[in-house]
């Protein structure tokens, strides 16, 4: 690492929320290398959660499943000539794209057949698994791996572009949120699969008791593919929920909704982290995943599980009767937004018999 970088690619993480955990990661690169050109690839549909970055010069958005996407995106790096390449996705795919673009002073995790190829730290081994580690920490580990300085906050930050800022307060008029209202958005989706969401019935039941308690907007978020469950809850619900499937909110707007909101109820998606990246306190309905992996920056976040046998399964869909969101009632979760709301903060919560909260 002794050579003078004047070009680095970061190959980001697919996932949502793991593109926001590793946010950090650009501007600790910045703070060592300054005078460096940053190239950021990622797949296509999360480009707009890095868009107005300050410290990417070029954002390659790119769609390499297939391989005429994997020789496209090698086609942009190769015109970057990068100095240093930096993975954060651990498959050899990601690999692949980065040499065919001509790097050869690669770092990423050594997992894997790509192990032979690149530098970088092992993974974290615990008798002979892979050990789930938070996201965050687990980027930094290949920068600390690379002797940088780790001195910026390592909390996420997003940032909006004017256009983005001016989109969200249209979609704000247009709902009739003023600058007073407190707002409380809904999160009932999560592209993972169905096993990672508690059901329509319940979020509608809890927007009825978080009306009936407080004045306030209640927001729905929905992403792609998932209008149908949007239109459930506001149907069953006797609240007035304002629901933002219709105008079609990318990743890009809904940064502008998130810095809006005042708290967020969500499925453990994405949007999560938005929140934190925003600063606003959220209550995360975990289901079949680990929380080891998301289990960092917490200090306004309150994690609602369920301790039973069979979590985290990791699975996509529930192969029984889901008894992980179930058996998680709405009176639960209306308990831990009440306490947040009547207290103004996090803490510690219990979020009843037979489950447990988690918080920093």
């Amino acid at each position: 690492m002794s050579d003078p970088i004047q070009r680095i690619l970061i190959r980001f993480p697919n996932w949502v929320g793991d593109v926001v955990m590793a946010e950090p990661v650009i501007r600790i690169l910045k703070n060592n290398y300054p005078e460096a050109r940053i190239v950021v690839a990622v797949r296509q549909y999360a480009a707009k959660i890095l868009v107005g970055h300050p410290g990417i010069d070029r954002l390659i958005p790119c769609q390499d499943k297939g391989f005429g996407g994997m020789k496209q995106l090698a086609s942009a790096i190769r015109d970057e000539s990068p100095d240093l390449a930096l993975l954060l996705p651990n498959s050899f795919r990601s690999f692949l794209s980065v040499r065919w673009g001509g790097v050869n002073n690669i770092v990423g995790y050594r997992r894997g057949f790509r192990k032979h190829f690149i530098q970088g730290p092992n993974p974290p081994m615990e008798n002979g698994r892979y050990q789930p580690v938070p996201m965050t920490d687990y980027y930094l580990e290949l920068l600390k791996w690379m002797g940088l300085k780790i001195e910026v906050p390592v909390t996420p930050q997003l940032y909006l572009t004017d256009e983005e800022s001016a989109r969200g307060e249209e979609l704000l008029q247009n709902y009739g949120i003023k600058q007073e209202d407190r707002v409380i958005a809904l999160n009932p989706g999560a592209q993972f699969g169905s096993s990672k969401c508690w059901p329509p019935k319940y979020f509608a039941e809890l927007a009825e008791s978080i009306q009936n308690r407080y004045r306030t907007k209640l927001l729905l978020l929905v992403g792609p593919g998932e209008d149908a469950i949007a239109d459930e809850i506001v149907q069953t619900s006797k609240a007035d929920i304002i629901n933002t499937g219709p105008d079609k909110a990318d990743l890009g707007v809904l940064k502008a909704l998130a810095q809006r909101m005042d708290l967020l109820v969500t499925n453990d998606t994405g949007p999560r982290h938005y929140a934190v990246a925003f600063d606003k306190p959220v209550v995360v309905l975990m289901g079949p995943t680990d929380p080891r992996h998301t289990n960092c920056h917490l200090d306004k976040t309150v994690i609602l599980r369920e301790d039973l046998p069979c979590v985290p399964c990791h699975k996509k869909v529930c192969p029984i009767d889901h008894p992980c969101m179930i058996e998680m009632t709405p009176d639960k979760v209306f308990h831990a937004v009440q306490q947040i709301l009547d207290q103004g903060g996090a803490g510690e919560r219990s979020s009843g018999a037979g489950s447990r909260s988690e918080t920093a």
